[in-house]
Order: C-alpha cells, then sequence, then structure tokens
C-alpha cells in the first residue's frame, strides 16, 4: 500500500509540475490553484508513505516517475522538443525507477 501512495504522489507531481508552467509564474489563477492542489496532495501521500518506507527508495521513485512523466506530458500535450536520446533517457529513469521499487523495503 506504501508504494502505491508514492506512485500517485508520483503522479501527482507531474501535475503539479505542468501546472507550475501553465501558471506563468503564478500570474493565471485555475493553473495556480490546480498547482497547489496537485503539490499538497502529492507532498501528502509521500509523507503518509515514509511512515512505512525507506526515504531513498521512496523519494527517488517519487521524483523519477515525477521527471519522467513531466517530460512526457511535455512532449505529448506542450510541444516540447521529442528526441531518441529523450525517449531513451527518460526510459532508463522509468527503469531505475522500478528498480529502486522493487529494493526498498517497507517496515
Amino acid at each position: 500500500m506504501a508504494w502505491l501512495l508514492v506512485v500517485v504522489a508520483g503522479l501527482l507531481e507531474t501535475g503539479f509540475a505542468v501546472c507550475l508552467k501553465l501558471s506563468h509564474g503564478f500570474t493565471r489563477l485555475w493553473p495556480t490553484i490546480a498547482f497547489c492542489a496537485f503539490a499538497l496532495g502529492s507532498f501528502g501521500l509521500l509523507t503518509l508513505s515514509l511512515r512505512k518506507l525507506d526515504v531513498g527508495p521512496a523519494y527517488a521513485v517519487w521524483t523519477g516517475i515525477g521527471a519522467a512523466g513531466t517530460a512526457i506530458y511535455g512532449m505529448i500535450f506542450l510541444g516540447d522538443l521529442v528526441s531518441m536520446l529523450k525517449l531513451v533517457s527518460i526510459s532508463l529513469v522509468i527503469v531505475g525507477v522500478i528498480g529502486l521499487q522493487l529494493s526498498g523495503s517497507a517496515h
């Protein structure tokens, strides 16, 4: 259950990163509100998961999901550059996230 919280928190991190861009420096109301909601949810779930998980693997999985998710979202929906190197690098992050998740023990 704790790892599920980390995964959802990582997806919410993707949401807050995208909303941060869409807020244009917190000058747009709704993306700013969405940023706050996603950030609160993401940090809240990560905090709950750390009751059972080691901080290193949990934090790395959380940031890895957020980074990969944000990069993928940007390429699909925001017109970010797509390159083979970027796709391979995102794949490596995902493989690393899976490895860290498998290595992280719950207390």
